[in-house]
């Protein structure tokens, strides 16, 4: 069985409930130590809710990626790209290069990390978002991760991303400090 995992870009808003509930279980994972509950829970109800995961798969300039243990089985991660310039004056400083596409969102349920034999979802995911952002023309990824997520930053590294900046990102009211990290795509 695990060798049938499978990487797809959803295209029914219908699969943004079971996104929702992966990016809830996961994204507290990746909070710093610091984060409140409160702050936690207010960012999940407010950014990963099922509405917001529904309004990026119907989006053009986004694409919701699933990965799922076998074919028509329940989730087991999902990234979300942005094929846009980036927003975030501190990110346009430092990410001039167009076009480009933004890794927003990259998360796997945590009994899924590793699989014996077969391809992890984390890399399989990586190399989707990566390809999804080539087949629109990005010439560079980019994406922030908490200057604390040390286990996140050193799989950016190893997928071949580097540090070019940082960033301010806002939970729930809280200001933390991301690290931008770019990859060249071409």
């Amino acid at each position: 069985m695990h060798d049938s995992l499978l990487i797809e870009i959803l295209t029914d808003p219908a699969g943004a409930d079971a996104v929702a509930e992966v990016a809830a279980a996961t994204f507290p994972l990746a909070c710093p130590p610091h984060s409140t509950p409160d702050d936690i829970a207010g960012f999940i109800r407010d950014n990963l809710d099922p509405e917001s995961f529904a309004g990026h798969i119907a989006n053009p300039n986004s694409d919701v990626l699933v990965a799922r243990a076998a074919v028509g089985g329940p989730l087991v991660g999902y990234s979300l790209v942005h094929h846009e310039a980036p927003a975030h004056p501190d990110v346009a400083a430092v990410v001039t290069e167009r076009p480009v596409s933004e890794l927003s969102k990259m998360y796997v349920l945590p009994d899924h990390h590793a699989r014996a034999g077969g391809a992890a979802p984390s890399r399989s995911l990586m190399r989707a978002a990566l390809d999804s952002a080539r087949e629109r023309g990005s010439v560079l990824m980019w994406l922030g991760v908490n200057q604390e997520n040390e286990r996140a930053q050193r799989f950016y590294t190893k997928s071949g991303f580097t540090r070019a900046g940082v960033k301010t990102f806002d939970l729930n009211g809280t200001v933390e400090h991301d690290f931008v990290f770019v990859r060249p795509l071409i």
